[in-house]
């Protein structure tokens, strides 16, 4: 389980590596645009939900338990879309890979 570190102080939310993965890629691009972003995340356990707007002034790190996994492409830009909409980023289920 990875760790999504926002803010200072820091406020921790817990997300599997897989997923913190593809966040990570997502709000770093906004970032390195200098664009700000509303990010979404729900408690799996109790179903709360908190939003925060990541701006390029916030502190924000990612921690990982383990290597970087391998980026479905398909997902980042479905990540990709939600950042971009006006409700903002928000986690959405993987699709599967198509098969060769």
């Amino acid at each position: 389980m990875g760790i999504l570190h926002y803010g200072s102080p820091s406020t921790e939310f817990p997300i599997d590596d897989r997923t913190l993965a593809h966040l990570e890629l997502v709000i770093l691009a906004k970032l390195r645009r200098q664009e700000s972003v509303a990010f979404a995340v729900v408690d799996d356990v109790t179903g709360r939900r908190q939003a925060m707007w990541i701006s390029p002034a916030a502190d924000v790190r990612f921690e990982y338990e383990g290597p970087m996994p391998e980026i479905n492409r398909l997902w980042l830009q479905e990540l990709v879309e939600t950042a971009n909409s006006p409700g903002g980023l928000k986690i959405v289920p993987e699709p599967s890979l198509p098969t060769a």
